[in-house]
């Protein structure tokens, strides 16, 4: 209990608990939609961008300093920032949508786009780790070989799919996976930016893990979500190594 005294032991009652329990299916439905609104877009825009600050023109440094400035910055500097970004009184983004003509929106009261706000976010925060990871990956590519591209005529999109993308794979393996267990583990912006509603709309399983422990001290509860959670992120793991991994080109 929440003095630190041993309870009953009940065995798997927790867990036949939480397949019944409406908020922990929530919680999974939650998290399962946040990895997909911030994985792939973190993967491809942090791509595009270690493409464009790979290329060697004059002043591309100052572009790659500010691409990965957003590894400076902690998760809590980075989500007050964007919850006053998000202020429907006070917020730029609101300043922005009436100034274009469009809609204000309370973007993290309303359980339709609290979601997506945060996710949005956290692909902010997230962009400097992965694209220095892939511009370190695509400055590893041997140049010889996009010289014998450009004497053969191909173009830059079939250098792209034949070259740097299958050369590239092994960073783009490692970028994805990190960023999977990642966005399942979410806890510091969803805490900071909305405490997990409205409506639930935004309780993520790490968020339910610490609201059942350490606000209802329902610590029985709590680990029992902890282990479903290592098991969804074990699972996951070992899916992206057995498929995944097959189409990774190792030099």
């Amino acid at each position: 209990d929440f003095q630190g005294n041993p309870t009953n032991f009940i065995g798997l009652e927790h867990f036949r608990y939480l397949l019944e329990d409406v908020n922990f299916q929530q919680s999974v439905k939650a998290t399962l939609l946040f990895v997909l609104y911030t994985v792939p877009p973190t993967i491809i825009i942090a791509l595009s961008l270690a493409l464009l600050a790979n290329e060697k023109v004059k002043g591309i440094q100052l572009f790659r300093t500010l691409f990965s400035s957003t590894l400076g910055m902690s998760v809590a500097a980075s989500s007050v920032i964007w919850m006053f970004m998000y202020n429907p009184a006070i917020g730029v983004i609101n300043r922005i949508i009436a100034a274009l003509g469009g809609e204000e929106r309370q973007w993290l009261l309303n359980p339709d786009t609290a979601l997506i706000a945060a996710a949005v976010a956290t692909v902010w925060m997230n962009i400097g780790f992965a694209f220095l990871i892939l511009l370190g990956g695509l400055q590893n590519i041997d140049s010889s070989l996009y010289e014998n591209a450009k004497i053969a005529g191909v173009s830059y999109m079939y250098q792209l799919r034949r070259i740097t993308i299958p050369l590239l794979s092994p960073t783009l393996f490692f970028v994805t996976t990190v960023s999977l267990i990642h966005a399942f583990q979410t806890f510091g912006q969803i805490d900071i930016l909305t405490k997990g509603g409205p409506m639930n709309a935004t309780t993520v399983i790490v968020y339910s893990i610490y609201r059942e422990a350490f606000i209802n001290y329902n610590f029985g509860f709590a680990s029992a979500q902890a282990v479903v959670l290592f098991f969804i992120v074990l699972l996951v793991t070992i899916v992206q190594f057995a498929v995944v991994e097959r189409k990774v080109h190792y030099q």
